[in-house]
């Protein structure tokens, strides 16, 4: 007799087949199929489990497989299939056989919630199966996709009871009654742009870039608004399709992100404060907007691991990553952001072959001048960094990852005076205008794998960026001029598409242009290239 199992491996997982044979000999357990530590102990978490919950364990020789054999397996979420496994082998319990059970066992009998249940319930449907028993804890997660096909129990008896009943009825019994998922409305906790005074083309730029997904640069000194800005662009960002919601759910699930216990949404603040209020369901339907400290190693940015799970850059897929003080990053995390910023996904190479994870975020990089944070400061304070720290500090980014950020913005000290004025434009009338252009692009990216104007390959911006000639001279004169690569030009191209999107225009035209090139460059002004009749 056999249970389907599943354990977290990369975005997919492994489908587990556990197969049990029970023979006449010394009363023991052999688990085979490159079991590592926690699957081995579960032998002696699923012996006390039974005796706890009052079941008869065989006391006989028990061999169980972990099928396929040539796939390590780790964590506990195998617990509850292998104890199911062993009932059914013992004639104690029918078991169907599409049936997958998740949980991890504790001593007495409670089954604890698992991460990647939304991970597994995916799998289990596009391999065929029909029926899962999940912890009780998991309930939410299930919910999500299976629907109508799960059974949540909180004990190894509440799991026994269920197969009873399915083997009495034909049905698993009804799961419970769950409020809707997707139905969350947009969280306060992120902050209004309303808030911050001044910074307006700060502000700009920050609408232009959730509006086409690019992504940015920000730098000044310290206290000017750079990270209060930052940590409000999910306020004007737009939610995602379900397809995307379910995508970006199953990667959290999978790295453990999903609180079981209380489903949430934790798509917020990557390790800062949680936005979404306890009780709502756990489907993430917000772009999730993550912010690692500058102390993060690489796989915890990029993934990996023994057993390798989402990093940083996937948990911020269709969504944000916002990396703070990001010359304080070490200069390989930094670096190795360049090809899943290309490529939308990050391989991660191991002896036993690759595992491919989505990646497809943008990324928005806060620095100061220098590494005091005081040059060009008006207050008077004197910058004490050499030309070389200041150099050394901004080496760190590198010309080529440098070259794919198409947005620059360098941000001053607030006037004082002007800090307790008010008037300033509100998330919720930016956001509008943001969700007219993701709507606009959506029309004209339908039927291919292009969300955002970001990512538009050179071939469709053939056909969609084609500017005015007049804003083409004004382009061409602008890459002359400031010395685009191939990258900046494209790249300025399709912010200039954004910002045509986003005032509702067809074409782009020389403003768009210029104004594109003023978000790529600093200290200069674009309009110098205009001749006298424009």
């Amino acid at each position: 007799m056999y249970v389907m199992a599943y354990a977290p491996y990369g975005a997919d997982g492994i489908i587990i087949r556990v197969e049990v044979d029970i023979r006449r000999g010394i009363p023991g357990i052999d688990i085979t199929g490159l079991a590592e530590g926690a699957v081995r102990e579960a032998r002696e978490r699923v012996r006390a489990a039974f005796r706890n919950s009052a079941f008869p364990f065989p006391q006989d020789r028990i061999l169980i497989n972990l099928a396929p054999a040539g796939v390590r397996k780790d964590g506990a979420s195998l617990d509850l299939s292998i104890a199911l496994s062993v009932m059914a082998a013992s004639g104690f319990i029918p078991v169907p056989e599409n049936l997958m059970a998740l949980g991890e066992l504790e001593l007495s009998g409670r089954i604890r919630p698992v991460r990647g249940v939304l991970a597994a319930t995916d799998a289990g449907l596009r391999a065929g199966l029909r029926e899962f028993i999940v912890p009780a804890g998991n309930a939410e997660e299930a919910a999500i996709l299976a629907s109508g096909r799960f059974a949540a129990a909180a004990t190894l008896t509440e799991a026994v009871q269920a197969l009873m009943v399915r083997a009495e009825t034909g049905a698993l019994p009804p799961e419970p009654v769950l409020s809707a998922p997707g139905n969350r409305s947009r969280p306060p906790a992120w902050g209004d742009f309303a808030e911050v005074r001044g910074q307006g083309r700060y502000k700009r730029a920050l609408e232009i870039a959730a509006a086409g997904g690019h992504n940015l640069l920000v730098f000044g000194p310290p206290g000017a608004g750079k990270t209060m800005l930052a940590r409000r662009l999910p306020s004007i960002m737009p939610p995602l399709t379900p397809e995307e919601a379910v995508e970006v759910t199953r990667l959290h699930s999978l790295a453990g992100q999903i609180k079981p216990e209380a489903p949430e949404n934790t798509g917020g603040a990557g390790g800062g404060e949680d936005p979404y209020p306890r009780g709502e369901p756990c489907l993430i339907t917000h772009p999730p907007f993550r912010s690692p400290h500058h102390s993060a190693s690489a796989e915890g940015i990029l993934g990996g691991g023994r057993t390798i799970r989402p990093g940083e850059i996937s948990l911020a897929h269709f969504g944000v990553l916002f990396l703070d003080e990001a010359p304080e990053f070490r200069s390989n995390v930094l670096q190795a952001l360049r090809e899943p910023l290309e490529d939308r996904v990050i391989t991660i190479a191991r002896a036993e072959g690759q595992v491919r994870l989505p990646a497809e975020f943008q990324l928005i990089l806060a620095a100061n001048p220098c590494p005091c944070g005081r040059l060009g400061m008006r207050s008077g304070r004197d910058c004490f960094c050499s030309t070389e720290a200041i150099h050394r500090y901004w080496r760190k980014f590198g010309g080529a990852l440098l070259d794919r950020v198409e947005l620059r913005v360098a941000v001053g000290s607030p006037e004082l005076q002007n800090m307790g004025q008010g008037g300033e434009e509100t998330s919720a009338e930016i956001a509008r205008r943001v969700q007219r252009a993701v709507e606009i692009q959506g029309e004209r990216f339908k039927g291919s794998p292009v969300r955002r104007n970001a990512r538009m390959p050179p071939a469709f911006m053939d056909r969609f960026c084609l500017p005015s000639e007049t804003a083409e001279k004004t382009l061409t004169a602008g890459a002359e001029k400031f010395g685009f690569s191939g990258r900046a030009y494209h790249g300025i191209l399709r912010i200039a598409r954004t910002i045509a999107d986003l005032e509702g225009k067809d074409s782009i035209e020389t403003v768009h242009v210029l104004e594109a090139i003023q978000h790529r460059i600093q200290g200069e002004d674009p309009y110098d290239i205009l001749s006298p009749e424009e």
